[in-house]
Formats: structure tokens, sequence, C-alpha cells
């Protein structure tokens, strides 16, 4: 099983997508600033994770969200508030 999961910036509101076989191994790296893109941007909150059956499917709805970042489509996806998250 793999997680595609988004986090929000609580410095900057950015978002970061990315995937992983464990999520929480994957929070405890990005929390210790062992993630280069994202070791400025801390504090960071789960906002979004979906799990899926296999990294290949993983990979794609990871792409096809980064392909949405920002829009309203991806606000709804996430499941936030289109005009509150940013």
């Amino acid at each position: 099983m793999y997680t595609v999961y988004v986090l929000r910036s609580e410095k900057d509101g950015n978002c970061y997508i990315g995937q992983t076989s464990s999520l929480e191994e994957r929070l405890l790296r990005h929390s210790s600033g062992q993630v280069t893109s994202t070791r400025n941007r801390r504090p960071l909150k789960l906002i979004y994770s979906e799990v899926l059956p296999s990294q290949s499917e993983a990979m794609k709805r990871e792409r096809y969200l980064k392909q949405l970042k920002g829009g309203n489509e991806f606000k709804k996806i996430i499941g936030a508030n289109p005009h509150t998250l940013w």
C-alpha cells in the first residue's frame, strides 16, 4: 500500500504533494528537516492523504494532484474550503 499526501506549510501557506510507502516515517523526515524541499517551510501540517494499492497508482495520483495544485478542483479533492485554505 502507498499513500499520496499533501502537507501545508504553516510558515508560507504553500502545499507539498508527495507519495510514500510509510506515511509515518515520511512525516517524521519532513518534521525533522531531512527533506530538502520542505526543510525551510516548516512547520508542516498534513491536510490530506489517500491510500492506493500500488506505487505506480500512487505516482499517477501524485502527478495528477500536482497538475491541479492551487485550483478549485484540487481544493475540492483535499476537502478544503476554496476561500480559506490560502
